[in-house]
């Protein structure tokens, strides 16, 4: 199903199954089991749903050079342990970072269940795409979800000049009672590198503060932030985060490190890309239906808040996502056409027919 989006003449609203359908195919065509298709996939046309374009179905074929190249390994799948310990590793033996990521959260999960905590050392994985994705598995199982990753360079160290680690974003999740988990996603970077991308396709400028270029100048430019550094959020806090994350994620597993990390941008190379993922059960602290209430009590307080001027509501982390994927299930995912096209073309290549 596809339509003319009532926003611009330049995009086009796809169905998300159909769109789902669609990136399932492409990729059991590049040789990926049918469940891991099926799991990359979703966690692109999702990323969609939730209004993260960054993530989405525009890198449905970045994955798939890396694929082709062999940089990533098509059927690999992480060995899990069936009763793992409290603190356990996988290694994701150059898989599908995603396939990789959403094991470890299972794997996590099941040792919450049995220890109260489970954490997932991962080692010899790839770029995983969204990380709410993984850690909503643990808010849809009643537990609190962290998952961390380190990444190629997108930053340079704080007064450097010179991309020498990556955005290494962290996300948490948890039940929220009535309402959608509450999700918090970021990277470390003033924004995702994905976000410079979807400028530079769709023709505008990045607002200052996003990336410098180069010669360590301020741009506005994307291309070149692509070509420069991004920034780190919050000046020399982001990149004290992004440091943290790389122990966790990389040095702890035994992965690769800043700038040894190969991203999806990349045709060729091994990614060496870490993560650390762990679940709580709430259960084993106190009963869930209270935790439950409580958080529903905490969203009405934030939400309850007196409003800054010209703010028409406030929201909990979660909130704008969770509202934003039920109207694109309703009217469809927005895709620019750059993005239609390069989809139409990579699937052709593949024998794929596109529903758009």
């Amino acid at each position: 199903m596809t339509s003319p989006s009532d926003a611009a003449a330049h995009h086009t609203r796809v169905d998300a199954d159909d769109l789902r359908g669609f990136a399932t195919r492409c990729y059991a065509a590049l040789g990926l089991p049918e469940a891991s298709a099926r799991c990359v996939a979703d966690t692109l046309v999702q990323a969609d749903l939730w209004g993260h374009a960054s993530h989405g179905v525009m890198r449905l074929f970045w994955y798939a050079k890396r694929l082709q190249s062999g940089a990533m390994r098509a059927g690999a799948l992480p060995e899990v342990a069936d009763a793992p310990g409290a603190l356990s590793m996988i290694d994701g033996r150059d898989g599908v970072g995603q396939v990789v990521a959403q094991a470890a959260m299972d794997q996590a999960i099941r040792a919450a269940r049995a220890h109260g905590i489970g954490a997932v050392a991962v080692r010899n994985s790839g770029h995983f795409g969204t990380a709410m994705y993984f850690t909503r598995m643990a808010a849809e199982a009643g537990c609190i979800g962290f998952i961390s990753t380190n990444a190629s360079p997108a930053m340079a160290p704080w007064g450097g000049r010179e991309k020498r680690i990556g955005n290494n974003p962290a996300s948490w999740a948890a039940p929220a009672g009535r309402h959608a988990p509450m999700m918090v996603d970021m990277a470390h970077t003033a924004v995702a590198r994905g976000k410079l991308y979807v400028a530079k396709a769709e023709g505008r400028d990045i607002p200052e503060g996003w990336a410098i270029d180069g010669s360590g100048q301020v741009t506005t430019d994307p291309a070149a932030g692509i070509a420069g550094t991004i920034l780190p959020m919050a000046g020399h806090k982001g990149y004290a985060l992004t440091f943290a994350m790389e122990v966790l994620s990389g040095l702890l597993s035994g992965s690769a490190f800043a700038p040894d990390v190969v991203g999806p941008y990349m045709a060729d190379g091994r990614s060496g890309a870490g993560h650390f993922v762990m679940a709580v059960d709430i259960a084993a602290c106190r009963p869930l239906p209270a935790f439950e209430a409580d958080m529903e009590q905490l969203i009405a307080s934030m939400k309850s808040a007196p409003r800054a001027p010209g703010v028409a509501e406030i929201f909990y982390p979660g909130e704008l996502e969770a509202r934003h994927a039920s109207a694109a299930r309703a009217n469809g995912i927005d895709l620019p056409q750059d993005v239609i096209r390069d989809l139409r073309d990579g699937a052709a290549a593949l024998s794929v027919s596109a529903p758009f």
